[in-house]
C-alpha cells in the first residue's frame, strides 16, 4: 500500500492532462535511460555512471518554469531537466555515456555522463543570443562546485537590471528578468561553499533558485550525520526573509507530489523573477532506485524496511496512482507509455552504441587491410597473426585497443622497411592527430580575441610625462577603463568605498555608482564564482582576492570551474575574468605567499601575469580586457608607492602575453625572474658589473604562457649559463621555468655550466627583516651565485671571495 499521496486537488482539463501525460513520458523515459545505462556500465561498455533516477518528478515540475534565457548552473543528476527541456537526446546521452569524442555534443568525451552545456558561443567566439535558449552552464564533478558559479550567473541579471547602461546588450538579458536555477544533492549542502553562497545570495538578493534533491543519504552516510536537525530547510530557518530584511525564501515539498511540485515551482520562480529575492526549495523524499551510482550497492547500507519504503514511495509510481485516481489517465494508457517508453529508449540507445563504434570498425578494417599485405612481405608473419588472432577475441575494443595493437605490430617488425609498415606508421600518426582533435585543444581561446593574438602597443612617454606613485597609475588606468567600458564592474574586499587597501579604485565608486564597483563579503570561493558567472553572460569583471595567499581560498573554483570551463564544453562556453591579487616580498608568513608552483599547475586554462611593476600591469590588463581568455594579475604588493612614469597611451597601450623583456643586455649569464624580485635582480646585476660580469637580466612578466617565442633560449645560446630567481618555495615555480627553459626550449643544450635557482626556504618566511633576509632570494644571493659561476669557469680571473669553497 502507498504511503504518500499528493496533496492538492487540481481541476483537471484537457491542456491539464496533455501537461500531465507528456511529463509522465519524460518521466519514464528518463527512468528507463537510467535503466539502461547502469547495464551499460556492468556489462563493459561504459565506464562509470551517475544516473538521476528517482528525480524524474521533481525535474519535469522544475523544468516547467525554466524559461529561454534563464541559466541552471547544476550537478551531475539533472537529466530529467535536459530530456524535459529538449536540451539533451536519449542518444546523446548515452553518446556521453559511451565517452563519444564525436557525438557527445556536450563536452566530446571530455566529461562523463548527464555533465551538460549549451552554446554560450558560436564556432567564431562570438556570444550566442542567451535570451533565446535554455541556457545551461557546463556541469563539473566535484560536490557543490556548482553553487559558486550560481551566483555569478545571478549577479548578472541583477547587474543587467540596476545599471542603465547595460541595456544595450539584449542578447544577454531582459531587464534582468532571467533566473539562475541552481540544482544539489543533499549530502552536497554540507561543503562551505553551499553556505557561502547561500549567505551571498541574501546578502546580494540576487534571483538564484536553489534546488536540492533530498534522497537521505550521501552515498552511504545519512542525513542526520550531514546536517543539523537532519534537514537543510530547518538548518536554513535563520536565513529566511522577514519583513524588513534581506535573505532568502525556503520553500519544501516532497519528491513524489507532483501537483504541490508544480504550484511551489509556479509561486516561487514567479517571485524570484519579479524581486530578485533568493529562494531554496528544498525536495524531500526522493528515492534512489539504482541506488548511488553504478560502482556500488544501496543494499550494503540500507535496510530492507528502507528499501521496500522507497520502492513504495517512488516518485514515478506514485505520480502514476495519482493519475488514475484523479482520472487523468487509464492503467491503459499508462501501460501504453511504459511499453513505448521501454523500446524508444532501448532503440536510442543501439542507435548511439552503433554510431559510437562506426569509425572504431574503420579503423580496424584498415588496419586489417594493411595486415593482409604486411604478412606477405614480413619475416614475422605468424607473429603478426598470432596478434591480430588475439586481437580479434577483444569484446568492443575502442581506439585506444587499435592504436596499441598497432604498437605492438610495429615493435615486431623494428628492423624492416616494407611499404606496408610505412603505412601502418602512418595510420599510427593520424591517430594522433585525431587525438590531438578530440582531446588536446581548447584549454584557450584560438578566436581572434584570443589573449595571444592581442598585439603589442609600447608604451609612449613625452618630456610632460608626469611621475607617480604606483597605485596611482593604476588609480588612473582603472578610471580610463571604467569611462570606456560600460560593462567593466570590480569588486572584492574593501574595493568599493575605501577604493581597495592600496587605493587602485580610489573614489571610482563615487564617480561610477555602487553598482560597478563594490565591496564583498570575506568570501573567496564566491568572489570568484560571482566573477566567473558574470563574465559567462557578457560582463567584464575584475575580481579581487587581496592578497596572494587569500588566492588558496579561491583556487578550488579557478582550477575545478574556470580553467576547465572552455575545455570542459567544447569551446561552446568562456569567462574572460580578470582575477586581481597582489603578493611577494612583504614580511611575514601570511601576506609574503608566492605559491606560484601551486598555481602554475593547477589553474592550466588561466593566464597567469606576474608584472613587475604597476604600469606592466596596467597593459596586461589592457590586453586582458581585449581578449576572450581569463587571466590572473598578480602586482607587486611593495611597489604600490614605488615611482613610475605615467604613458600617454595609458589606455591603449599592451603588454604582450608569453613575451619576456630583456631589461639588460649582457654576455656572461642569462638571469631570468619575475614580478617583485626583478628589482632584487637588476641590483645584483649592477654590483656584479663592477666585478667584470656582464648580466643579461630578463622578466618572463607572464608564466602561462611562457616565452612563446623562446627568448630566453636565444639568450642562453650566447651567455651559456642559467640562473632562475623566484620567491617560491625549492621545486615551485623555478622547476616549472627550468622546463620551460631547458626541455621545450633545448636550452640544455646550450649549458657551459649547470643551471641554478634561487628559491626561497621551504618554509614560509618568518615575521621580521632578519627572518626574510635569511629566507628568500636577496641580492647577495643572487650576486654570490652568480658570481660562483664565474669563479668556476675562470678562477684566476674572479677571486675566491668568502663564500666560495
Amino acid at each position: 500500500m502507498l504511503e504518500q499521496i499528493p496533496s492538492i486537488d487540481v481541476e483537471v482539463n484537457e491542456d491539464y492532462r496533455r501537461q500531465v501525460l507528456e511529463d509522465y513520458k519524460t518521466c519514464v523515459v528518463s527512468r528507463e535511460a537510467s535503466y539502461l545505462a547502469r547495464k551499460e556500465v556492468l556489462t563493459g561498455k561504459a565506464k562509470f555512471g551517475i544516473l538521476g533516477d528517482g528525480k524524474e518528478v521533481p525535474q519535469v515540475a522544475f523544468s516547467r518554469y525554466f524559461k529561454k534565457g534563464d541559466h541552471r548552473s547544476g550537478y551531475y543528476r539533472d537529466q530529467t531537466i535536459m530530456f524535459a527541456l529538449g536540451i539533451s537526446t536519449i542518444e546523446q546521452f548515452f553518446a556521453q555515456i559511451y565517452a563519444d569524442p564525436i557525438h557527445d555534443t556536450f563536452s566530446g568525451g571530455r566529461q562523463m555522463n548527464s555533465h551538460f552545456a549549451t552554446k554560450y558561443i558560436d564556432e567564431n567566439g562570438q556570444w550566442t543570443d542567451h535570451t533565446d535558449i535554455y541556457n545551461m552552464s557546463s556541469d563539473i564533478s566535484p560536490t557543490a562546485g556548482q553553487m559558486a558559479r550560481a551566483v555569478g550567473l545571478a549577479l548578472a541579471s541583477k547587474k543587467y537590471r540596476e545599471i542603465k547602461e547595460l541595456s544595450t546588450l539584449t542578447n544577454f538579458s531582459k531587464n534582468g528578468n532571467e533566473v539562475c536555477f541552481c540544482t544539489i544533492g543533499d549530502a552536497s549542502t554540507s561543503e562551505g561553499v553551499f553556505w557561502e553562497s547561500v549567505n551571498a545570495a541574501g546578502v546580494m538578493q540576487i534571483p538564484l533558485a536553489i534546488s536540492v534533491w533530498d534522497d537521505g543519504y550521501g552515498i552511504s552516510v545519512p542525513t542526520e550525520m550531514q546536517t543539523t536537525k537532519g534537514s537543510i530547510s530547518e538548518v536554513l530557518a535563520g536565513f529566511q526573509a522577514e519583513e524588513g530584511t534581506n535573505g532568502i525564501d525556503i520553500y519544501t515539498a516532497y519528491a513524489w507530489d507532483y501537483p504541490s511540485l508544480c504550484e511551489m515551482y509556479e509561486k516561487g520562480i514567479e517571485k524570484i523573477r519579479r524581486t530578485h529575492r533568493p529562494a531554496l526549495f528544498h525536495i524531500k523524499e526522493v528515492t534512489q532506485p539504482q541506488g548511488h551510482s553504478t560502482s556500488g550497492s544501496h543494499e550494503r547500507y540500507k535496510s530492507a524496511e528502507r528499501l521496500r519504503w522507497e520502492e513504495e514511495n517512488d516518485c514515478i509510481r506514485v505520480m502514476r496512482h495519482w493519475m488514475i485516481e484523479n482520472e487523468i489517465a487509464t492503467e491503459e494508457e499508462l501501460s501504453t507509455i511504459e511499453k513505448e517508453a521501454k523500446k524508444y529508449v532501448s532503440e536510442c540507445k543501439k542507435q548511439a552504441w552503433k554510431a559510437f563504434n562506426a569509425p572504431i570498425r574503420e579503423d580496424i578494417k584498415e588496419v586489417k587491410n594493411i595486415l593482409e599485405d604486411l604478412v606477405q612481405h614480413s619475416e614475422h608473419s605468424a607473429a603478426v597473426t598470432e596478434l591480430w588472432r588475439t586481437f580479434k577475441q577483444e569484446i568492443n575494443p575502442t581506439r585506444r585497443d587499435v592504436v596499441v595493437f598497432a604498437k605492438r605490430i610495429l615493435r615486431i617488425l623494428k628492423a624492416e622497411n616494407t611499404p606496408p609498415q610505412l603505412q601502418l606508421e602512418m595510420w599510427l600518426q593520424a591517430q594522433y592527430k585525431k587525438a590531438d582533435e578530440f582531446f588536446h585543444n581548447g584549454l584557450y581561446s584560438s578566436s581572434p580575441k584570443a589573449a595571444i593574438n592581442i598585439p603589442a602597443v609600447p608604451a609612449t612617454y613625452s618630456p610632460n610625462s608626469p611621475t607617480l606613485n604606483g597605485y596611482q597609475i593604476l588609480n588612473r588606468f582603472f578610471d580610463t577603463k571604467f569611462n570606456e567600458i560600460p560593462e567593466l564592474l570590480a569588486f572584492g574586499e574593501d574595493v568599493g568605498q575605501i577604493g581597495g587597501v592600496n587605493q587602485g579604485f580610489s573614489g571610482l565608486q563615487r564617480k561610477y555608482g555602487v553598482e560597478r564597483i563594490f565591496d564583498t563579503g570575506i568570501r573567496e570561493w564566491t568572489i570568484i564564482g560571482q566573477g566567473l558567472g558574470m563574465a559567462m553572460r557578457g560582463l567584464r569583471p575584475i575580481a579581487e582576492i587581496q592578497y596572494l595567499d587569500y588566492l588558496i581560498y579561491g583556487l578550488t573554483p579557478m582550477s575545478d570551474d574556470l580553467a576547465t570551463l572552455r575545455y570542459r564544453s567544447l569551446n561552446q562556453q568562456q569567462a574572460p575574468l580578470i582575477i586581481r591579487t597582489r603578493g611577494h616580498r612583504l614580511e611575514g608568513i601570511w601576506h609574503t605567499g608566492s605559491p606560484l608552483g601551486m598555481i602554475l599547475n593547477s589553474i592550466r586554462g588561466i593566464y597567469v601575469a606576474v608584472p613587475r611593476n604597476m604600469t606592466q600591469a596596467a597593459g596586461i590588463y589592457n590586453t586582458l580586457l581585449k581578449s576572450d581568455d581569463p587571466g590572473l594579475v598578480i602586482e607587486v604588493l611593495n611597489g604600490y608607492r614605488l615611482k613610475e612614469k605615467l604613458p600617454d597611451n595609458l589606455s591603449e597601450f599592451t603588454v604582450p602575453l608569453g613575451v619576456p623583456e630583456i631589461l639588460k643586455e649582457g654576455n656572461d649569464v642569462t638571469l631570468v625572474t619575475y614580478g617583485a624580485c626583478v628589482r632584487v635582480a637588476q641590483q645584483a646585476a649592477q654590483e656584479l658589473e663592477g666585478e667584470g660580469i656582464s648580466v643579461e637580466l630578463i622578466d618572463v612578466q607572464t608564466l602561462l604562457p611562457f616565452d612563446r617565442h623562446h627568448i630566453i633560449a636565444e639568450s642562453l645560446a650566447k651567455t651559456n649559463r642559467l640562473v632562475i630567481v623566484d620567491e617560491d618555495v625549492p621545486g615551485g615555480a623555478s622547476a616549472y621555468i627550468l622546463h620551460e627553459i631547458l626541455e621545450k626550449q633545448k636550452g640544455y643544450f646550450s649549458l657551459d655550466a649547470e643551471p641554478k635557482t634561487i628559491t626561497a626556504y621551504a618554509h614560509r618566511p618568518p615575521y621580521g627583516s632578519d627572518g626574510d633576509y635569511f629566507s628568500k632570494p636577496n641580492t647577495d644571493d643572487i650576486f654570490e651565485t652568480i658570481y660562483s659561476l664565474m669563479y668556476e669557469a675562470n678562477p684566476s680571473k674572479f677571486k675566491k671571495m668568502y663564500f666560495l669553497k
